[in-house]
């Protein structure tokens, strides 16, 4: 594995993801490759803590199946992973990760082993009185000697003698630094002996109260290692369980630490698709700093690169393998998220020179060995650095030529870098090959690191020549020795390569028109409908204006004019009615099949009978409504397994989604849960939730017979704790 990582630059990318683990693993994650993307990706949405640093437990998994006693440190590191999944055993996952959870079942007494270490990895008080009496007496005793060490520090005898006034810590003793001839003074064992001549010294009123610690710690010893007896055998009853909550752990490991390293540097997760499709998008290799994106098409068996030396064959060959082998892991890069990524069941690199002198083998014998091993293999993906390499390119072309396409037939896909063109020139008819250019710029006489898919593309050995400092008069002499012919024909490859990139440019170019275009189209027509509502609005406004002053003024002829006045008002009216405004819009012609938009739904016209449409939308619901109500839409929803009910109402213009049945009769909760079940199955709803309270428990039962024979439920349960627990249900319909 190390090697193929070294091969394609990634040590440093895959040491600093491996630095994220809470313990040393391979990156490897076995299993459902489906499952653990999946897991992945729930596990991203939440903001989960790292899990502590932990010890490998393999041995103390083998010393526990012998029997044996493990130390305080070791049944602590079990407790790290004990309290980590306490810890996540307290969120409220999603679906697949929930499930995972849930099988974790700790057992009660390993749970009462983790209750006895704090955080520090220290035994809380009370788990042992003795031990609890014994840690008292020890900060008791040390106290004194601290004391006692001071008493002797502040006597007049000894200052003389004292080299500072500070208590010292040396081979495990509290001592004093003093000079020679403090014999004369006090009594004391000498512990060590400074650098400048001094001595360390223990006084023999201290070494009462050492002994006196030497043996506390002793005794506490003794009941550690009597715990330690007691908690080993519980493990050993519980080994099954520590098995499995190890491994669970190196595996929620590998997911957290991706989910991490994914948040750096906006990485994202290609999962491998089964298609022949490969295409990669915007990939950014991690060996190269400010690199430019490379999106790439490598859906067909071969792909070969040539051209300009120095311009990222190379690396563009390391980048394709690079993606392929961190999706096969999981392992998120920098790359666009609709990069399409295949699988291969394994990811070969031959780019070295496989000449050595040990082994006798030149180097185009050792690239025959390589390439005969492929001949075994079914599923991988190969890349091969010059390919040429070691023997006549005139030769080597017609052999490759015959290897290549015998390896297409056995389902192996080959990325090549090659600077021979005749092989190029072989392959290129062949349509499972496809070809790429490094580009070179020629004004600026050096390569652009960009690259250009079905086109040879030219060496320019002789202008990385004069580049790095070959003599013109050389380079001039050689491009006589190589021949005008030569020399024409790759510039009619060079024209060729031009002419495409030109093509490529003009069409990008029209494409970005056209998406103007379409954008301007869309902007108007949204204008125009704007406008069209503001003139409605507005006559709307100056319609009631007028009406309200001519219904003033036929109250005003009531009251004081004649009955000629009234006839003049009447006719007035009849006037008004006749210029009453309508809504000014473009009417538009609909036809069975057209996608359409009602009020904030979509859907489809099944029907027209004159002014009328009867539609069908997303949700399976049909409804007759009037044409000029209808907008055209596009985009087809595609509903899974569509429940196609006919009714003759509109979707209610407001809703819930929770009713509260508290203090109502049986009869009349049921009465009205049933309007509120119709009306969330017209507006849409999916899940709704119903308070019934607990009480007798006579509403409840009257809520779940009904329930139980609605055809339009899916199925109902009781509430979450802070939603109303056993008092509630919640209801999918």
């Amino acid at each position: 594995m190390q090697e193929i990582f070294k091969k394609l630059d990634l040590i440093d990318y895959i040491e600093e993801f491996t630095k994220l683990f809470a313990r040393k693993k391979e990156v490897v994650l076995e299993g459902d490759i489906n499952l653990h993307y999946k897991l992945i990706q729930e596990l991203s949405s939440y903001n989960i803590k790292q899990p502590l640093q932990t010890q490998n437990l393999d041995s103390a998994l083998m010393h526990i199946q012998k029997q044996g006693i493990l130390k305080l440190d070791d049944i602590y590191e079990f407790v790290k992973i004990i309290h980590y999944f306490e810890y996540l055993k307290g969120f409220n996952f999603e679906s697949k990760l929930q499930e995972w959870m849930d099988k974790i079942i700790i057992p009660n007494d390993i749970e009462n082993i983790a209750s006895y270490f704090n955080k520090k990895g220290e035994l809380k008080e009370g788990i042992d009185d003795d031990l609890d009496m014994i840690k008292k007496a020890l900060y008791s005793n040390k106290e004194s000697i601290k004391q006692a060490l001071y008493k002797v520090i502040n006597s007049a005898k000894i200052r003389p003698y004292l080299v500072d006034a500070q208590v010292h810590f040396v081979n495990g003793e509290e001592t004093l630094l003093v000079r020679g001839g403090f014999n004369h003074v006090i009594k004391a064992s000498v512990v060590h002996r400074s650098a400048s001549g001094f001595f360390y010294i223990l006084p023999h009123n201290i070494s009462e109260l050492k002994q006196k610690e030497s043996n506390l710690k002793n005794k506490q010893e003794e009941i550690l290692l009597q715990l330690c007896k007691e908690i080993s055998s519980n493990f050993e009853k519980n080994l099954m369980f520590l098995k499995f909550i190890n491994k669970e752990f190196d595996r929620f490991d590998h997911y957290q630490a991706r989910v991490f390293f994914a948040k750096i540097s906006d990485k994202n997760f290609i999962l491998p698709s089964k298609g022949k499709q490969c295409k990669l998008v915007e990939f950014r290799h991690p060996a190269l700093h400010d690199a430019k994106p490379i999106t790439v098409d490598f859906s067909k068996s071969v792909v070969m690169i040539t051209g300009v030396n120095a311009g990222g064959k190379t690396m563009m060959l390391k980048s394709i393998l690079s993606s392929v082998l961190l999706s096969k892991y999981l392992i998120p890069y920098q790359a666009h998220k609709s990069s399409i990524i295949g699988h291969f069941k394994n990811v070969l690199a031959v780019l070295d020179d496989p000449q050595n002198v040990k082994n006798d083998i030149s180097t185009f014998a050792g690239r025959m060995v390589e390439f005969s091993k492929l001949f075994g293999s079914k599923n991988v993906i190969v890349g091969v650095d010059e390919i040429e390499l070691g023997t006549d390119s005139d030769e080597a072309a017609s052999l490759f030529k015959v290897i290549i396409e015998e390896l297409i037939q056995k389902d192996i896909k080959i990325i090549i870098t090659t600077h021979h063109k005749r092989l190029a020139a072989l392959m290129a008819a062949n349509e499972d090959v496809e070809l790429m250019a490094a580009i070179y710029d020629e004004a600026n006489q050096k390569p652009t690191y960009e690259f250009l898919q079905g086109t040879i593309g030219k060496s320019y050995a002789f202008e990385t020549a004069g580049r790095y400092g070959i003599p013109i008069n050389v380079i001039k002499t050689a491009k006589k020795v190589y021949g005008e012919d030569k020399d024409k024909l790759n510039e009619l490859i060079e024209r060729s390569s031009e002419l495409e990139r030109e093509y490529k440019t003009k069409i990008a170019k029209l494409n970005d028109d056209i998406a103007e275009y379409e954008r301007l189209t869309k902007s108007l027509k949204e204008q125009k409908k704007q406008l069209d509502e503001h003139i409605y609005s507005e006559k709307s406004k100056l319609h009631k204006e007028y009406y309200d002053a001519k219904e003033e003024a036929k109250k005003a002829i009531k009251a004081k004019l004649s009955k000629e006045s009234h006839q003049h008002l009447n006719e007035a009216h009849k006037k008004v009615k006749e210029i009453k405004t309508q809504k000014v819009q473009e009417v538009e012609s609909f036809k069975v099949g057209d996608r359409i938009k009602y009020k904030t739904s979509k859907g489809e016209i099944l029907s027209i009978k004159g002014k009328k449409a009867f539609i069908e939308n997303d949700l399976g619901m049909r409804v007759q409504v009037n044409l000029s109500d209808l907008q055209r839409s596009g985009n087809l929803v595609k509903v899974a397994a569509k429940q196609k009910v006919v009714v003759n109402v509109q979707r209610p213009e407001s809703g819930t989604i929770s009713l509260d049945l508290h203090g109502q009769r049986a009869d009349e909760a049921v009465e009205n849960l049933d309007k509120f079940i119709s009306d969330s199955l017209i507006a849409g709803f999916d899940e709704v939730l119903v308070y019934h309270g607990i009480g007798t428990g006579k509403l409840s039962y009257a809520v779940k017979k009904y329930l139980d024979k609605h055809p339009k439920i899916k199925g109902y349960e009781d509430a979450h704790p802070s939603q109303g627990g056993f008092g509630a249900k919640v209801i999918k319909l």
